[in-house]
């Protein structure tokens, strides 16, 4: 077990804690500890690249640490009514989707290997830019208007963008799959 797998491993088991700080009211707790997971997030990637301790396990443990993260903030922050109820169902339907998807494509014996598009790594970070400021808002009571709006939107068109690519790649894949076999 590598470190930054260990770190990774870390930023998954703080996430019930930061569920809890959101779910009783503690928002500046909630905005450090995902200030943390953030920064060790970076951490953990700068380790595994500049010390040549990329794993498999690490590939596969990140981008879940991140979804793990952002689903969960986000479904708490919808459940005591800090974001919009829609906005939490987007963002989690896309990953159900995604997820669902790659289930489907392995069950029915054509795996699909998903890659991430710039698009996808640009809604995460647009994902956890809005998390951060409505838990630093929230936590510390400032009022980030309009850029909260704008982030918003910027989610939402996003997520749209990133599924829409998802599926439409799936859709060919499939299809190629079923033409070859």
């Amino acid at each position: 077990m590598s470190i930054p797998n260990l770190i990774t491993l870390a930023r998954i088991l703080l996430v019930p804690v930061v569920v809890w700080a959101i779910a009783t009211g503690r928002m500046h707790l909630a905005f450090l500890l995902f200030l943390a997971a953030a920064i060790s997030d970076g951490v953990d990637g700068f380790l595994a690249k500049r010390f040549g301790m990329k794993t498999e396990l690490g590939a596969y443990l990140d981008p879940l640490a991140d979804k793990v993260m952002i689903v969960s903030i986000y479904v708490t922050l919808g459940v005591t009514a800090v974001i919009p109820l829609w906005l939490v169902i987007l963002v989690v339907s896309r990953d159900v989707m995604i997820v669902g998807g790659v289930i489907l494509s392995w069950l029915v014996g054509r795996p699909v290997k998903i890659r991430p598009h710039i698009v996808s790594k640009l809604n995460t970070a647009a994902q956890l830019l809005f998390a951060c400021l409505v838990l630093a808002s929230h936590g510390y009571s400032f009022d980030p208007e309009p850029l909260l709006t704008l982030v918003m939107a910027l989610v939402t068109v996003l997520t749209l963008v990133s599924v829409g690519l998802y599926l439409a790649e799936w859709v060919r894949h499939m299809n190629s799959a079923e033409a070859s076999g």
